[in-house]
């Protein structure tokens, strides 16, 4: 069976005469946690994990992009001279949005010729998108010639992603992406862009639930709820003039203004104060290996997602009682932006088949359809290269 770097090459050859001049590979990622904090200029801790996207492509002479997506069977064609926000849609928004997002800094870019396929399950709150847009920036920046610095290219993918896309999101994913580190967690301050590499434990495995529910971010609550957010900033700048984001409030500051807050934006904000917390007490637990207590701070995480900010739903809910009830299971949260996609559960590796179980079966008991799992390991972060034979 081919992998997706091989499914890239193969739909390469047979959409373009010759062969590419080089690949790249990003990540996805999960998130540990600190979810919905990362646009409070808050802290949050993913991982790189062990399924990505692959480009594989060559510099074409003119200013055009022609692009196949091996896993849709789809093409897109568009020039370089023509971008503006909207223009596209769907999966080639996002090469398009990155290419237009470099020639806004300056970079100017080659038409090109590209292939492209992944294993990152798409709207499953892996972060398929960001890892689509750091491999074709990864891509388009080698074949222009140029060396940018990763956290240039993060906040390039994350323009592409705000200005052409239209998804307000934060910068956590395209670092998780580029950072990624194998064997550790990635400590990122979303304000200062600082990455701190943690060691995640041996003994403990990261399974992830699918559950199949789809969202499109774009058009979702997602964006409602950051501008909850900025609205709990300039009420609570009553209090606290120099407040600049949520990150900045404590529990205690956040419980003395509560009177100027209507109940729902005191919730939102209740639950970005409380999860950069947990996300400080993650990373005290993860150097102790502690995987209990890190466990407790998932469950709690994932019950503030749940109630004060409300993006789960009942299909993640459901997997996530199941997992805590198994027995090895330390913890478990729904991992993204929520309103469907994954749930993540922290496991002793031999307790792994056990909570599996489990939470297929109470998943098909409740919604007659089964969820897909996988394991993930804490990976590299993107690479490019210019041999163009995939591996094997």
């Amino acid at each position: 069976m081919e992998n997706a770097e091989e499914r890239a090459w193969r739909a390469f050859q047979e959409a373009f005469e010759g062969r590419p001049v080089l690949r790249g590979r990003a990540p996805g990622r999960v998130n540990l946690i600190g979810e919905h904090t990362d646009y409070n200029e808050g802290f949050v801790l993913p991982i790189a994990i062990n399924r990505s996207v692959w480009v594989v492509a060559r510099p074409r002479p003119d200013r055009r992009a022609r692009l196949v997506a091996a896993d849709f069977g789809e093409s897109a064609e568009f020039s370089l001279d023509d971008l503006r926000p909207g223009s596209l849609s769907g999966w080639p928004a996002y090469p398009a949005g990155v290419a237009w997002a470099l020639e806004e800094a300056g970079y100017r870019l080659p038409g090109l010729e590209a292939a492209v396929a992944g294993d990152v399950p798409i709207g499953s709150g892996l972060s398929s998108s960001a890892a689509l847009e750091v491999a074709f920036a990864i891509v388009w920046i080698a074949l222009g010639g140029y060396t940018v610095p990763p956290l240039e290219l993060a906040r390039r993918c994350q323009r592409a992603e705000n200005g052409f896309v239209g998804v307000r999101c934060g910068i956590m994913d395209q670092m998780a992406a580029l950072f990624g580190r194998r064997g550790h967690a990635l400590r990122i301050d979303c304000r200062t862009l600082e990455v701190e590499s943690v060691p995640f434990p041996a003994e403990a495995a990261v399974l992830v639930a699918d559950s199949g529910v789809r969202r499109a971010l774009a058009a979702s609550a997602y964006n409602e709820r950051r501008a909850q957010c900025e609205e709990a900033v300039r009420r609570l700048r009553a209090r606290y003039p120099g407040l600049q984001a949520l990150r900045d409030l404590t529990p205690d500051q956040l419980e003395a203004a509560r009177p100027l807050l209507p109940d729902l934006l005191y919730r939102r904000a209740r639950h970005v104060v409380t999860e950069n917390e947990r996300v400080q007490g993650a990373v005290a637990a993860l150097a102790r290996g502690d995987l209990e207590a890190l466990g407790a701070l998932l469950n709690a995480s994932h019950e503030s997602l749940r109630t004060d900010y409300e993006v789960s739903a009942p299909e993640l809910d459901v997997l996530v009682e199941a997992a805590r009830a198994v027995l090895g299971v330390c913890g478990a949260r729904l991992t993204g932006a929520g309103f469907g996609g994954s749930v993540l559960a922290l496991v002793r590796r031999e307790a792994v088949a056990a909570a599996q179980e489990a939470m297929a079966r109470a998943y098909t008991m409740r919604f007659r359809r089964a969820p897909t799992f996988f394991v993930v390991e804490p990976e590299e972060g993107a690479t490019v290269t210019r041999e163009a034979e995939p591996s094997r």
